[in-house]
C-alpha cells in the first residue's frame, strides 16, 4: 500500500510539474532562492550521473535488479516488523515512479525540486527520490539493528565463564582417550 502511494503521489506531482513549470530550467521560487521548482529531465541516475547513449536501457535494468532484491527483502521480513516493511516499500515505490518515467520517455526522469543557496544547489530531485533516499535510509538503520541483535543472540549462545566449559577431569579423560585410539592405529 505505501509503495503504491508512494507511485501515484509520484506521478501526480510530476504531471503538475511538467503543465505548470514547462519550459525547463526555468526556476520559480518557492521559499526564496532556498525552495525553487525547476523543471528538468534527468536522463541519468541520481545526481545527474549519466552514461551515455545507454544510460536509460543501464538504468531500467538495474531498477528491476533492485527491486527483485527489495521483494526477496520484503519477503524475509518477520510479520510485524512494521520499521523493514515501510523501508521496502518507500524504496520499491520510489524505484517504480522513476522506473515508469524511463519506460515513457527517453528525455528521462521528471525532477522539479530545487533546493540550495544561489548556484550551491543540491541537484533538482522528485518525490520519487525523497521515498527512495528515506527508505534507504530507513531501511539501512534497521538492517544494521537487526545485525547488532543477531550477534548479541549468537554472543549468548557461546559459554561466557570457566563454568560452562567442561571439568578438567573430563578434559583429561578425553585426551586419554584420543591418545588411547591413537596408539591403537600405530600398534
Amino acid at each position: 500500500m505505501i509503495a503504491a502511494v508512494v507511485v501515484l503521489a509520484d506521478a501526480f506531482t510530476k504531471v503538475l510539474a511538467v503543465d505548470a513549470l514547462s519550459p525547463v530550467y526555468l526556476p520559480r521560487r518557492v521559499i526564496g532562492e532556498g525552495l525553487r521548482l525547476t523543471l528538468v529531465y534527468n536522463p541519468g541516475a541520481a545526481f545527474g550521473l549519466h552514461l551515455g547513449p545507454w544510460s536509460r536501457g543501464i538504468f531500467m535494468g538495474l531498477t528491476l535488479v533492485a527491486l527483485v532484491v527489495l521483494w526477496q527483502l520484503h519477503r524475509a521480513t518477520r510479520a510485524g516488523d512494521w520499521l523493514r516493511t515501510i523501508a521496502v516499500s518507500l524504496v520499491c515505490g520510489g524505484a517504480v515512479g522513476n522506473l515508469v518515467d524511463r519506460l515513457k520517455s527517453s528525455r528521462g526522469v521528471v525532477d522539479f525540486i530545487d533546493v540550495g543557496i544561489g548556484s550551491a544547489r543540491w541537484p533538482t530531485f522528485n518525490v520519487a527520490d525523497i521515498a527512495v533516499t528515506c527508505g534507504a535510509v530507513l531501511l539501512a538503520i534497521v538492517l544494521w539493528k537487526e545485525d547488532v541483535r543477531d550477534r548479541s543472540e549468537a554472543a549468548q549462545s557461546v559459554p561466557s565463564s570457566a563454568a560452562d566449559l567442561p571439568a578438567p577431569a573430563a578434559l583429561e579423560a578425553i585426551a586419554e582417550g584420543a591418545h588411547g585410539t591413537d596408539a591403537t592405529i600405530h600398534g
